[in-house]
């Protein structure tokens, strides 16, 4: 089972809200996760992210990969060296 981090669409129509999950590469985008990762909200103004970096950089030693969007998050918040 490869283990992926990736956001998951929340919210309403037009009004997104993602949360930062670690879940089954195979599983469905809003699907069923392993563990929740923090939450990241673009409609405020600047965006809104909170993450739990413990549960974050455990998951990466685990050998987790990281989704696109998942890896620029975590770089603006200094988790990622590049």
């Amino acid at each position: 089972m490869a283990v992926r981090i990736r956001l998951t669409r929340l919210g309403a129509k037009k009004k997104p809200y993602y949360r930062l999950v670690a879940a089954n590469s195979e599983a469905p985008r809003d699907g069923k996760f392993l563990d929740i990762l923090g939450s990241y909200d673009p409609t405020r103004n600047p965006a809104l992210i909170t993450l739990h970096k413990e549960k974050v950089s455990r998951w990466l030693e685990k050998g987790a990969t990281l989704s696109e969007s998942a890896r620029s998050i975590l770089k603006k918040e200094g988790l990622l060296k590049s």
